[in-house]
């Protein structure tokens, strides 16, 4: 029985399973878990499943998610269904997709539903709807975690096998580990918010909720991607996954600073943990962890519960009784911090954002507790506020300090509560945290979410980057066997893979002796698909190459039809006037091709 996005899509592109079956399966298993406070709305299943027969008129070769049924938390607009944010007051229907949600469509994903969070993205610990409790299907006694509570319950239960959650301060991760599964929190901008309502627009990261590193991968290169409807966005483009590293480093907290509020299970996990590591080959490294708790701190101590505010500042004036009592209680105190508290805190985040940097000297990743300990549905409702703050010790610091996060289980526990761990890095290492996480995870040999089933081999990674070496794509009289290739060899270049761009460029023939080709980007989606080749060339013979290479043309960054961002060869607008437009062959050599033919 094919589960992972990986294996699903193989089986759709093989024909042995359709999308349209995959998508039945999903709301066969929706009906039959017959959890209602999971999703708070779900698509008509023949719309649906019309969707998913559609994709047959496609190239499923160029879908990296080709018929995946895809859960999505009720903060993030999906077209068709109303946005709640867990507050039906609140609810609006949208007028189009959240970017997010777009691009997913556009690798062939199939959206199936919006689900339950703790309202306004306010809480780690899931009870906080007006729309239920989601089970936990690990042990139905404890909390699903939050905010993103319906998502990791949906994946963890076989629902489906991809979910999109948010992370602001741990609303992926600690979800994730409660459930037995991968959270994903990419750096900050990767991901475009156009069309999420914010948490707290400054530190709001979509997230991603799947039983696999591969997986989570896959749904993040392709939503990857700078957005002009975000200010937010940044251009950090997604590198390529790699091997292993021979000598890998990774910071552990200096001896008696973690916290496990008395959990001595959970802290054996983690040490268990550290242990595997070692058994991999890491090198551990001791790093001082207090700044990052004086970090965690500045968030809800902190004059950051004014953006919260701001989004609900309405509804709380009008409606307050609409708005959960706990949520209400910590949002009002958004309205009190004042400009020179803003700004005190502000100066006192940079110094740290500095200390937390030089912790990374020498060290590839942290690893941390994902979070300390875990508690039931009765013990939180008892106590909803400080249970919850205990929750976040390993992940409130997380945006403020502009790093990246992966959650990966790492243990069931005797008591049979899984226990993960999160590694961290700075800003841009999601594809280097994703290469060693994928094979600590594989190594647990821990079944995936709540149904047992064994994790799938490590797919092979494709030749990757090596040293210094820098990727460049080329689509034109560089491509191999043609006139200028010889350049990119005579400076040691060296094949790295075939690829296709975003359907974002569109191809010109330029009037140049020899002939070349101009590929021009234009509004996302609006232009074709463009075959190419990426070369790897060392940082030396890289700069050489760009240096010489004459106007028009000139070296930017170009979106993968994966959603990888790499350098590669775009042409001044002005250049293409009076150009012929040669997009519908797909790329230079077709057109070389079909000219030489006639």
């Amino acid at each position: 029985m094919t589960e992972t996005v990986a294996s699903i899509v193989a089986a759709h592109r093989a024909g042995t399973v359709s999308p349209a079956q995959t998508v039945a399966r999903s709301f066969a298993r929706i009906r039959e878990h017959n959890d209602p406070a999971i999703f708070i709305s779900l698509r008509e299943e023949k719309e649906a499943l019309a969707e998913a027969e559609a994709l047959s008129a496609k190239d499923a070769a160029q879908l990296p998610l080709y018929g995946i049924p895809v859960a999505v938390k009720d903060n993030i607009d999906a077209l068709g269904m109303p946005t709640t944010a867990g507050c039906p007051t609140f609810s609006y229907l949208p007028s189009h997709d959240a970017t997010a949600v777009a691009r997913l469509r556009a690798a062939g994903a199939i959206i199936i539903g919006k689900t339950n969070l703790d309202q306004f993205a306010t809480g780690l610990v899931g009870v906080r709807s007006p729309y239920g409790i989601p089970n936990n299907p690990i042990r139905r006694d404890l909390i699903p975690g939050g905010s993103s509570s319906g998502s990791a319950v949906a994946v963890s239960a076989g629902l489906v096998p991809l979910a999109l959650g948010t992370d602001t301060a741990g609303s992926g991760r600690v979800p994730a580990m409660l459930n037995n599964i991968v959270g994903l929190k990419p750096s900050f901008g990767m991901i475009s918010t156009a069309g999420v309502v914010p948490a707290c627009r400054t530190l709001d990261c979509v997230s991603v909720l799947s039983l696999t590193v591969d997986d989570a991968m896959t749904a993040l290169a392709a939503m990857a991607g700078t957005d002009d409807a975000d200010p937010f966005s940044r251009n950090r483009p997604l590198q390529q996954m790699t091997t292993f590293p021979a000598n890998l480093r990774l910071g552990v907290p200096r001896s008696g600073q973690l916290i496990f509020f008395g959990d001595k299970a959970s802290e054996t996990a983690y040490g268990d943990a550290l242990k595997r590591w070692t058994a991999l080959g890491a090198t551990l490294v001791e790093f001082d962890l207090e700044p990052f708790y004086e970090t965690a701190r500045l968030l809800y101590e902190g004059p950051w519960v004014a953006e919260r505010y701001l989004v609900i500042r309405d509804l709380l004036a009008s409606s307050p009784e609409a708005i959960h009592p706990v949520t209400r209680e910590i949002t009002i105190a958004g309205a009190r911090p004042s400009a020179a508290d803003t700004f005190a805190a502000l100066y006192r985040l940079q110094a740290l954002r500095q200390i937390a940097e030089r912790a990374f000297a020498g060290i590839n990743a942290l690893v941390l507790p994902t979070a300390p300990t875990v508690y039931s549905t009765a013990q939180v409702l008892a106590n909803p506020i400080e249970l919850n703050s205990r929750l976040g010790t390993y992940t409130n610091f997380v945006n403020l300090l502009d790093f990246c996060g992966l959650a990966l289980p790492a243990a069931i526990r005797t008591d049979n509560i899984p226990f993960g761990i999160t590694l961290l890095a700075p800003a841009g290492q999601d594809a280097q945290l994703a290469s060693i996480g994928r094979v600590f995870h594989a190594d647990t040999k821990l079944t995936m979410g709540a149904r047992s089933l064994p994790q799938p081999p490590l797919a092979a990674l494709p030749a990757g980057l090596s040293g210094d070496e820098i990727a460049i794509a080329v689509v034109g009289a560089h491509l191999s066997g043609m006139a200028l290739n010889g350049e990119l060899k005579a400076l040691g270049g060296r094949l790295l893979e075939q690829a296709r761009t975003a359907p974002d460029y569109k191809l010109y023939a330029l009037a140049t002796t020899p002939p070349k080709p101009g590929m021009l980007r234009v509004e996302a989606g609006t232009g074709s698909s463009i075959e190419l080749e990426l070369w790897a060339l060392s940082a030396g013979s890289f700069g050489k190459f760009v240096a010489a290479i004459p106007p028009p043309l000139s070296i930017g960054t170009i979106r993968l039809a994966d959603g990888r961002g790499v350098k590669g060869f775009l042409v001044e607008p002005a250049a293409v006037n009076g150009a012929r437009d040669i997009s519908a062959f797909s790329g230079w050599r077709a057109f070389m091709a079909d000219a030489a033919a006639g």
